[in-house]
């Protein structure tokens, strides 16, 4: 028997070692009960506050993550718009003054560059119509190349021309001149008669 008393004698010393070990593990969850037990006490208000701190307290041990969770509540203030003012209330800012000349320069005008009016154009062509009075029709031929395909492309105008004398018949070959606006579809008017109509 003596054995079996000195089996549970061990067991016991073994045991209290457990029990200690297991107050110890209780002590320390209890150092963070107290916390929950004041929140009651206090208004509900410190109640998110206190769930946030527990992640501070983690980051304690780290020691770099606790300024950066202290920033965000600014950046939500200054997140809130202005209210906008009226041009009146609005701050005003006072501009420069330039520094003005004892004297005023006096104005110079210089003299119109003289230069020659732009070259006119002209154009050759047979006279189609002479039914109006001071007014014919000629019908200029453009014989051109396409500039890709290189055909040789033939375009007819005709121009509505201005003949003070009525000195042009049908079938003339004349030479005119651009003008200024005549009427509302004449610019051209006619310069010399080149060959008469046979």
């Amino acid at each position: 028997m003596s054995e079996t008393e000195n089996e549970q004698q061990n067991s016991e010393q073994t045991e209290i070692p457990q029990e200690a070990e297991a107050v110890e593990a209780a002590v320390e969850p209890g150092e963070a009960e107290p916390l929950p037990e004041e929140v009651p006490g206090e208004a509900g208000e410190e109640a998110p506050a206190e769930e946030e701190a527990p992640p501070p307290a983690a980051a304690e041990g780290e020691g770099t993550e606790a300024p950066p969770e202290e920033e965000p509540p600014p950046i939500a203030a200054e997140k809130k718009k202005r209210k906008r003012l009226p041009r009146a209330q609005r701050r005003q800012r006072s501009k420069p003054k330039r520094e003005q000349p004892a004297e005023r320069k006096p104005i110079t005008r210089l003299p119109k560059p003289v230069s020659e009016r732009g070259r006119r154009q002209e154009r050759r062509g047979v006279v189609v119509s002479n039914a109006t009075d001071k007014t014919i029709v000629v019908k200029v031929d453009t014989v051109k190349a396409h500039r890709r395909y290189k055909k040789v492309v033939r375009r007819s105008t005709k121009f509505h021309v201005h003949d003070e004398q009525n000195a042009a018949k049908v079938g003339d070959l004349v030479r005119i001149v651009e003008t200024r606006p005549l009427s509302k579809t004449k610019n051209w008017r006619l310069a010399e008669v080149l060959q008469e109509a046979k």
